[in-house]
C-alpha cells in the first residue's frame, strides 16, 4: 500500500495494540522478516524511510525531523492514535525523535542498535564514510558495512545473507543514499539529552561486538530514560536481528507483550 509516496504494510490483528518498525540506513522494511512472525498478536506497522525501498525519494536535504514526520503523517493517514516504535539504527533515531515530538503517541520505545553522542574519532569515521558514498555510491561501502555488520562467522557461512544484505545497499541510488548518510551522521544531535526527558518504557539493545552503535551507547541512551531497560547481546553484532532472530526477538516480543497490556 501507498500513501503520500510512502510504501507500508499493515498486519495483525485490527483490536491489537499498534507496534510500528523502522528499518536502517540502505535498508527496507524487507529487513523485518525475521521479527515479524514473532509480532503476530500485535497489529504491525512497516514501511520504507523516505528515499528507501518503494518509497519516493526525497526533495532537497531531509533532516531527522522530516523522517519522523513521515511516520506521524503515516499514522494520521491510518487513523492509529498511538503506538509502540520499534527503531533499528537510523530507526532508532527517528524514534527517538518521533517520541520527543509525540509523547501522548508513543506507548513504547525499542531502540536497536542506534547511535548516541560520537567521539570525535566516531564522528570522523562516518562523515569519511559519507565522504566515499557521495563520490563513490553506495558500493563503496558496501563491503567494510557488511564486516562491521555481521560476525566473521556469519560472513564465512552466511553468503545468502551477505548476498541479500549487498543488494539491499546497492539498490540505493547515490544521491539518495547520501542525503540519508547525512542524517544518520548529523542528527544524533537532534535527541540527545531532550528536555524534558522521555519517560516511557524503553527497551535498548545492542551486540557487544557492534562498535558502531556501541554498548557504551546504549547504556548512555538508556541513562537518559529513567527505568530503561538495557539488553547487551554477547557475540554478536550491527545486523544482530537478521544473524541470530531469536537473541533479538525474544527480549523483544517479551518486553512489549508486558508494556502492551
Amino acid at each position: 500500500m501507498i500513501f503520500n509516496g510512502t510504501t507500508y504494510d499493515l498486519t495483525g490483528p485490527e483490536d491489537a495494540p499498534t507496534v510500528v518498525l523502522i528499518h536502517g540506513l540502505g535498508l527496507t522494511r524487507a529487513v523485518w522478516q525475521w521479527l515479524l512472525p514473532d509480532l503476530s498478536k500485535f497489529r504491525v506497522l512497516t514501511y520504507d524511510l523516505i528515499g528507501h525501498g518503494q518509497t519516493a525519494p526525497p526533495e532537497g536535504q531531509p533532516t531527522l525531523k522530516d523522517l519522523a514526520d513521515q511516520l506521524a503523517h503515516l499514522l494520521d493517514h491510518l487513523e492509529i492514535d498511538h503506538a509502540a516504535i520499534v527503531g533499528f539504527s537510523l530507526g532508532g533515531m527517528i524514534a527517538r525523535r518521533f517520541a520527543q515530538d509525540h509523547r501522548d503517541r508513543t506507548t513504547a520505545l525499542v531502540i536497536l542498535h542506534s547511535a548516541y553522542k560520537r567521539t570525535e574519532k566516531q564522528q570522523a569515521a562516518i562523515l569519511f564514510r559519507v565522504t566515499q558514498a557521495e563520490e563513490q555510491g553506495p558500493e563503496a561501502t558496501v563491503e567494510l558495512a557488511l564486516q562491521r555488520w555481521y560476525t566473521e562467522a556469519a560472513q564465512a557461512s552466511r553468503p545468502d545473507l551477505m548476498d541479500l544484505t549487498r543488494q539491499w545497499i546497492l539498490a540505493n541510488q547515490r544521491e539518495v543514499y547520501v542525503k540519508l548518510y547525512r542524517i544518520l551522521a548529523h542528527g544524533v544531535d537532534e535527541i540527545v539529552a531532550p528536555t524534558p526527558p522521555l519517560t516511557l518504557p524503553t527497551l535498548v539493545l545492542t551486540g557487544d561486538e557492534d562498535h558502531g552503535n556501541s554498548p557504551e551507547m546504549s547504556i548512555a541512551i538508556a541513562t537518559e530514560i529513567p527505568r530503561a531497560r538495557l539488553v547487551i547481546l554477547k557475540g554478536l553484532r550491527h545486523m544482530a536481528l537478521a544473524e541470530d532472530p531469536p537473541a533479538v526477538n525474544r527480549p523483544v516480543v517479551d518486553f512489549l507483550t508486558e508494556v502492551l497490556r
